[in-house]
């Protein structure tokens, strides 16, 4: 996910997509996202999601935290940064609080470490599927003026993206479900494809304007440190959030995960969605450099969390 993440982000700054044949990409990249939910759909099994519904003590502080504390960390550093970086990438922090949690990494970490890994699951698909609802109207929310306007047709386009095909999926599990234990790798291969495609997209956009010209070496270092900032935020609230709900170690290490870790698979195809081409790029380096860094440290706390 990492190389192709970077990859992405090369391809665009040597070969973006720009003028017409945006249009076509763009095409291609919504398609690519509306498979990838339909995929998410298919994987999930349905009796998971309902045993981890039932898991109250923690899915809804979990709720709270991503939607409500983490948001509230991006919208102050938001704050914080204006004038010390570029508007955009300012903008990117509070994008960033509002997403919700990765499924496939919250997971798979949850499962190194020890945790619950079937509330991990539930609890991160249903943070993704309140996102689809939550995260645009959160962000227009608190950024006012200075953040996408979200209106009906933005909704409807976000439903029919990412809602419709993961609900798709889970109506069709019953025939497909044998098809996807049997190409497991390959789905696994076309998720990353499709968050790459995104990312590329986006990226481009911004290349075009030559983003870069805009931000001074003052605002890649304020960008890198509230980075480094939300990320020691999010993971230690997640921690102390569930010690003060009481939870046991293994539901509160599955607190942890789901709770700081940051979505890049629901950020580039929602950013496609909300800004224009030129703006999206930019707004998506917090959650670009976000994402590399959660995969990074979550590999050693995960493993001195499973510890005895």
């Amino acid at each position: 996910m990492v190389r192709l993440l970077v990859l992405a982000i090369l391809l665009a700054l040597t070969v973006p997509v720009t003028g017409e044949t945006r249009a076509v990409a763009q095409m291609v990249a919504n398609a690519a996202v509306f498979l990838l939910f339909f995929l998410n759909g298919l994987r999930l099994p349905r009796h998971e999601v309902a045993a981890g519904l039932g898991n109250h003590r923690l899915l809804w502080p979990l709720v709270g935290w991503c939607f409500g504390a983490m948001a509230l960390i991006g919208w102050l550093l938001w704050q914080a940064g204006q004038g010390w970086m570029p508007p955009l990438i300012a903008l990117g922090f509070l994008y960033l609080g509002c997403l919700p949690s990765t499924v496939q990494s919250a997971t798979a970490y949850s499962s190194l470490a020890g945790g619950n890994v079937a509330s991990s699951v539930v609890a991160a698909a249903l943070l993704n599927l309140l996102g689809v609802f939550v995260t645009a109207p959160l962000f227009s929310l608190l950024g006012g003026g200075g953040a996408a306007q979200f209106h009906g047709d933005a909704l409807l386009k976000v439903v029919m993206i990412l809602l419709v095909p993961f609900m798709l999926g889970q109506v069709m599990q019953g025939s497909l479900s044998g098809w996807i234990k049997e190409n497991r790798q390959l789905t696994v291969w076309f998720d990353r494809g499709s968050i790459a495609i995104a990312v590329f997209v986006a990226f481009s956009g911004a290349v075009e304007q030559r983003f870069w010209q805009k931000v001074e070496p003052i605002g890649w270092l304020w960008l890198a440190g509230g980075v480094a900032l939300f990320l020691a935020l999010g993971h230690s609230g997640a921690w102390m959030l569930g010690r003060m709900m009481r939870l046991d170690r293994a539901n509160r290490i599955s607190m942890l995960f789901a709770g700081a870790q940051k979505s890049i698979a629901m950020g580039a195809p929602l950013a496609a969605v909300l800004f224009a081409p030129a703006v999206a790029g930019v707004v998506l380096l917090p959650i670009l450099l976000y994402h590399l860094a959660q995969l990074v440290i979550a590999a050693p706390i995960a493993a001195r969390l499973s510890r005895p």
